[in-house]
């Protein structure tokens, strides 16, 4: 029965928290670029506090979920982001704006791996394999469910969304305060616990395997781009919609009905195209499997370009699904790829370099990339932006050249 309780509880965690993200983020950017008239450095600037917020206090806030109780880190973390979010969407100005996504980071952290650690030791690790499945599933319901409800709200107020959802955020901490089980957690041993000390072992110990290791130099690199160009896309393609185009009248309805369609469709058509690659794909191969990133990558670059530059609404909206489509693609599709070439031994250490790789090139991609955006223009910024991801196709056409044997390590090493 308590396994049952926790698998429940988790589903309707995922659903819950996915329906939120759908009302808050299908107007997000709106609010930011039309209420709150954000310069595209600044729209850019919230995100790297964001981002840098996570990437400083990741380490920090897991010892809550390691030493004390994941429950208590995840109601923590729902409060934070539910607090984030209100402040965002009552005080239209940049200040308020980036400290509400500073708290929405710094609630991430307390949530991000706990949820899972959670579930995984309230139900054994085996099974959660399956509540993660079937809890990706539901977070799609909900998401679905959150873009109709913030499209209906937003037709009256473009930030209430923002502050519904931070309500919502409140509400469900306290029903994780009633409801949210924890049975077995137990302490995570000092050795094994999260800290800055284990995170400079996992950079000295990965820069090590590098040299004795080229293939790690090349997802290193590939993981950089991947994060230098994602913010400015992100932060931006909102504002240059909303300067470029005049949204068509949908029937009725106000023009924030057009970013429900555009978040709905492009779900629909990122999972129909996953779908489609897993049904093909043959996740053994190496030359498959990096020839698919290849493509996609390549697709990628061609929506990114080809929606900038668009000259018509109808040519820029089939360019956002492409760009969503091949996104949602090279996501698991690169975690094959990675997993292929690494040994069990170095994995979870490379793994982890990866996403701080990313995290950094975040960081340091969307400041240059804002800035462009300000100086210059929002089409030039985004033109950038895309072009800083070239590189990965020399990366994988190189990688497709060399088998992965011919990188391994000697026995020596």
């Amino acid at each position: 029965m308590k396994k049952l309780d926790a698998y429940k509880t988790y589903l309707f965690m995922q659903s819950a928290t996915a329906m939120i993200f759908g009302v808050i983020f299908t107007v997000n950017m709106v609010y930011q670029v039309s209420v709150a008239h954000l310069e595209p450095l600044q729209l850019v600037l919230v995100g790297t506090m964001l981002e840098l917020t996570i990437f400083i206090l990741e380490v920090p806030t897991g010892v809550v979920a390691d030493v004390y109780s994941r429950r208590l880190s995840v109601i923590v973390g729902y409060f934070l982001i539910g607090l984030g979010f209100l402040l965002e969407g009552s005080i239209p100005v940049f200040a308020a704006i980036a400290m509400g996504q500073m708290l929405w980071g710094l609630g991430y952290t307390f949530t991000s791996g706990a949820t899972q650690a959670w579930i995984s030791d309230e139900i054994g690790e085996q099974a959660a394999g399956q509540a993660f499945l079937r809890g990706s599933q539901a977070g799609q319901v909900g998401a679905l469910i959150g873009i109709v409800i913030s499209v209906l709200l937003g037709s009256i107020r473009v930030n209430i969304p923002i502050l519904v959802g931070g309500g919502l955020y409140l509400v469900l901490g306290l029903i994780m305060v009633i409801f949210m089980p924890e049975h077995g957690f137990k302490p995570t041993p000092r050795g094994e616990r999260n800290s800055w000390q284990s995170m400079g072992h996992t950079l000295r110990g990965g820069l090590k395997m590098v040299r004795v290791r080229p293939a790690l130099v090349t997802i290193l690199a590939i993981g950089l781009f991947y994060g230098l160009y994602s913010e400015g896309y992100d932060r931006l393609w909102t504002k240059h919609l909303l300067d470029r185009f005049s949204l068509p009248t949908l029937g009725g309805f106000s023009p924030i009905t057009w970013f429900g369609v555009i978040n709905a469709v492009g779900i629909l058509f990122s999972t129909a195209a996953t779908e489609w690659v897993r049904r093909r794909l043959d996740t053994t191969s190496h030359a498959g499997v990096a020839r698919v990133l290849m493509l996609t990558t390549a697709g990628l670059i061609f929506g990114l370009l080809c929606y900038v530059w668009a000259g018509s609404f109808g040519l820029a909206l089939a360019m956002i699904w492409l760009v969503d489509a091949t996104r949602n693609v090279i996501g698991p599709v690169y975690t094959t790829w990675v997993n292929q070439r690494l040994d069990p031994s170095v994995r979870a250490t490379v793994l982890s370099m990866s996403s701080q790789v990313d995290a950094i090139g975040q960081i340091g991609g969307g400041p240059l990339v804002g800035v462009i955006g300000n100086l210059v223009s929002v089409r030039a910024a985004m033109t950038v932006s895309s072009l800083l991801l070239t590189p990965i196709l020399a990366l994988y056409a190189r990688t497709l050249r060399v088998p992965p044997e011919a990188e391994a390590p000697s026995p020596a090493d």
